[in-house]
């Protein structure tokens, strides 16, 4: 004895709604096993349940009703087996794709929020430990301006041969490296191969602290001078990273390294 569902069932069972499923009746793409002819209520079997799971899987796929019912409707059961068949492989193509974009969303939130916690000023000094870094140095760019700031990392990508602009990324960050008397911009890769102009930054713990572009070198030489006389170290080079702050504004972070280079 076939067991009958109510339309509110088969459709809670198909994981749409009742509407839904009297535009399939209506449609002639998915019709009831049973109507009762007073009251007009529809009855549906658990196969007519696999129809519907089938129709609506096939959506999902972006295929047309109408096209849907054509395929149903084929007398040769190898035809819709072979048809189901490439749509399994199209719904595993497309979750790969979904899968895919999934991964670069989350490799982009978590940028995102490394970005947002080096937008925060520090209130006063503090020791932060950092992982090794790899660095893109310019050969002209000196000082951030409004002029190299916009569209920033374009220079870094002209600065490398076409043949190997594929094999390089940038996080979407800018900084100035200074070693000795001689200051240039850089960019920090995250792939990249072996050309002139990278420099590794160590591993380890920096003295970092916010200032503005008023306070840059009074904080600068109190980072040096704390690193010396507290820490015993003189280092061989700074880190000031460029912090975006609003239009046309910007601040800095400076990293003053006391590991070993």
């Amino acid at each position: 004895m076939k067991k009958f569902f109510s339309i509110g069932e088969a459709a809670k069972a198909a994981h749409t709604t009742s509407e839904t499923l009297r535009h399939y009746d209506r449609i002639g793409l998915v019709k009831p096993s049973e109507k009762d002819e007073w009251t007009n209520y529809r009855y549906y079997t658990e196969q007519d349940i696999v129809r519907l799971n089938t129709v609506r899987a096939l959506q999902v796929m972006d295929l047309p009703l109408q096209e849907i019912k054509k395929v149903l409707e084929y007398d040769d059961l190898q035809k819709i087996i072979d048809f189901l068949a490439q749509a399994e492989q199209k719904a595993d193509e497309k979750m790969e794709a979904i899968q895919y974009s999934k991964a670069k969303i989350a490799l982009a939130k978590a940028d995102y929020e490394r970005k947002l916690q080096g937008q925060q000023m520090f209130n006063g000094i503090l020791i932060k430990e950092y992982p090794e870094r790899v660095i893109l140095l310019s050969d002209t760019l000196e000082t951030p301006t409004l002029d190299n700031l916009w569209n920033y990392l374009s220079h870094f990508y002209e600065k490398v041969t076409p043949a190997l602009k594929e094999q390089f990324d940038f996080e979407d960050l800018a900084g100035i490296y200074t070693d000795g008397e001689k200051s240039r911009l850089f960019a920090v890769c995250t792939r990249y191969v072996d050309v002139d102009g990278l420099k590794i930054l160590p591993k380890g713990k920096y003295l970092c602290a916010s200032c503005t572009e008023e306070n840059r070198r009074s904080t600068l030489d109190e980072l040096l001078d704390i690193a010396k006389t507290e820490y015993g170290v003189d280092p061989k080079f700074t880190i000031q990273l460029i912090i975006v702050s609003g239009i046309l504004q910007w601040s800095y972070q400076i990293q003053i390294p006391l590991c070993e280079e």
